[in-house]
Parts: C-alpha cells; sequence; structure tokens
C-alpha cells in the first residue's frame, strides 16, 4: 500500500518537474528552483556532518569536472524512485516477523507460533536470555497467552489447544529438518 503510492506520487512528482524544466526552457520565465542532482544531494545532506567531511569535496570535484548533460535529471531520479516502490516486494525481515505474518488470515494461531519463536530466539542458543534447554509446559504457555493477550475467561486458550499447535509447528518443521526446542 506504502510503495504504490510512493509510486504514484513520485510518478506525478517526476512529470510535474519535466512540465516545469519545459517551461523553464521554453519561456522567458525561470522558477530559480534546484536544477542540477548534484545540488539536491549537497542540500539535502547540509545537516550530515560525514558527507561535509567525506563527501562533498569529491561531488564538487566531480561536478565541475563533468556538466549537467553526464548527470540525471533531478525528474529521472525522482521517477527512479517511483519504479523502485513500484517494483517493491515486501518480505518479513526476520523469523519471527516471518512467523507471525506467514498466514493469509490472521488468528490466535499465529500469535502463539509468533510467540513459541519469540521464546526460541530468546535463548542462549541464539544469544538470548534463557538457557539454551529451556523448557515450559503447554498449560504455563497457554497462561502466558491469555495474559499476554489480556483474553476474557470465554477466549482462553488451555494446554491441549498449545499443544496442538506445537506438535503441528513441530512436524512442519520436521519436513524442513528445524526443530523446535520449546517443551
Amino acid at each position: 500500500m506504502v510503495n504504490n503510492e510512493i509510486a504514484k506520487k513520485a510518478a506525478e512528482l517526476a512529470e510535474l518537474m519535466r512540465r516545469r524544466d519545459d517551461l523553464n526552457n521554453t519561456t522567458g520565465f525561470s522558477s530559480n528552483t534546484h536544477y542540477s542532482i548534484c545540488d539536491v544531494i549537497k542540500i539535502a545532506s547540509r545537516n550530515n556532518s560525514r558527507f561535509a567531511v567525506y563527501v562533498e569535496e569529491k561531488l564538487d570535484i566531480l561536478r565541475t569536472q563533468f556538466d549537467l548533460k553526464y548527470w540525471p535529471t533531478i525528474a529521472e531520479c525522482v521517477e527512479e524512485l517511483a519504479n523502485n516502490a513500484e517494483a517493491a516486494s515486501p518480505k518479513a525481515s526476520d523469523r519471527l516477523t516471518a512467523v507471525a505474518t506467514d498466514a493469509v488470515r490472521p488468528s490466535l494461531a499465529d500469535f502463539v507460533k509468533a510467540f513459541f519463536e519469540a521464546i526460541n530466539e530468546s535463548t542462549s542458543r541464539n544469544y538470548g536470555h534463557f538457557p539454551s534447554d529451556f523448557k515450559v509446559t503447554d498449560n504455563s504457555l497457554a497462561s502466558l497467552v491469555n495474559c499476554s493477550l489480556n483474553l476474557n475467561p470465554e477466549d482462553f486458550v488451555d494446554g491441549p489447544y498449545i499443544k496442538r499447535l506445537r506438535q503441528r509447528r513441530n512436524e512442519g518443521k520436521k519436513e524442513k529438518g528445524d526443530r523446535l526446542e520449546i517443551r
């Protein structure tokens, strides 16, 4: 959704910038706006001390060495942002997010799966605080889930529910060669 909006707005902006360039180049008017991508980079980096120390001078040398015909226009840069956003394919950047968002429809089972993964990632073998042989009963996990989600008593999950999810998950992991250590 966000990438679609960025793509749409960046494409519109690129077209407006081309129209403005045409007006600046074909009429007796000038809008006194940025014309060079180097100007945009330099001004956008004014609060970046690393740019000032390491990049600015080199960019100035390149800018004087190569005139504008060698650089993309600002509109071309904005259009590339639109193309990049349009082609974006969001993916989970960590295993916990992948587990939590894997299902087509969100459910309580998704939360429990993510909870399993969070505990698994928190063990010492993953540089977490729980011991690597950390074990918790299904009933204890059910209580933790009920409290974490502040479920009403009629919506509580129980130990057998957790056990079914854990067994289903372990069966899937065996097929993939993984193993869930939570017991």
